[in-house]
């Protein structure tokens, strides 16, 4: 599946944040690419600083630059925690910055969802003992989203892969053999053919 060099991103801070067992608050910093739906957390903190925020798109440009990809467009909200500097960092790259519009749920819409996923199915289902833990858990969901959880936007397919062939013989539908993979003590379930 060939996939658009050029696409847009959206930052995702959410508005709540997450508890570890410590007691300490941890606060995700992540990008969406639109067109394939995939997810980069660029990382995790107790204490959201505008040199952290600036550090952090530093690395997505300089991601995207050894992938050879490259974003025109990053959509993100109006908070003030997201510091300007980050915008010219943005504009040095060449990635116009785009803020949401207030009032408009649906510039928001597939953060909002992604958000929603990953409390739903990670968040709320596994305790985080401290910042280390949280970062590991949301990379391996990470990577879970991105490879294995199907999306309705996708046609029920995963971003890199396409999307299969419907059975239409009977006999192949009795002979499928599923495996099932546990990750994260199996919070998260990969399933795959077996060879």
């Amino acid at each position: 599946m060939q996939q658009n060099p050029s696409s847009q991103y959206e930052t995702v801070f959410p508005e709540r944040d997450t508890i570890t067992l410590n007691g300490q608050r941890g606060y995700i910093l992540a990008v969406i690419e639109h067109a394939a739906r995939r997810v980069r957390v660029l990382g995790t903190t107790a204490h959201p600083s505008a040199s952290w925020f600036v550090q952090a798109i530093r690395n997505l440009v300089m991601d995207l630059d050894n992938t050879g990809r490259r974003a025109r467009f990053l959509n993100r909200d109006r908070d003030g925690k997201l510091p300007a500097l980050m915008d010219e960092i943005l504009v040095e790259a060449g990635i116009k910055t785009v803020l949401t519009g207030i009032p408009m749920p649906r510039m928001k819409s597939t953060r909002k969802r992604w958000v929603r996923s990953c409390r739903r199915e990670l968040l709320d289902r596994r305790l985080a003992w401290n910042e280390h833990h949280l970062r590991h858990a949301l990379r391996e969901y990470e990577h879970f989203y991105n490879h294995h959880r199907a999306r309705q936007a996708l046609d029920q397919a995963a971003p890199p892969r396409p999307v299969p062939d419907p059975i239409t013989d009977p006999e192949q539908i009795s002979d499928l053999n599923i495996r099932r993979r546990g990750r994260l003590g199996g919070v998260l379930r990969e399933y795959s053919h077996a060879a």
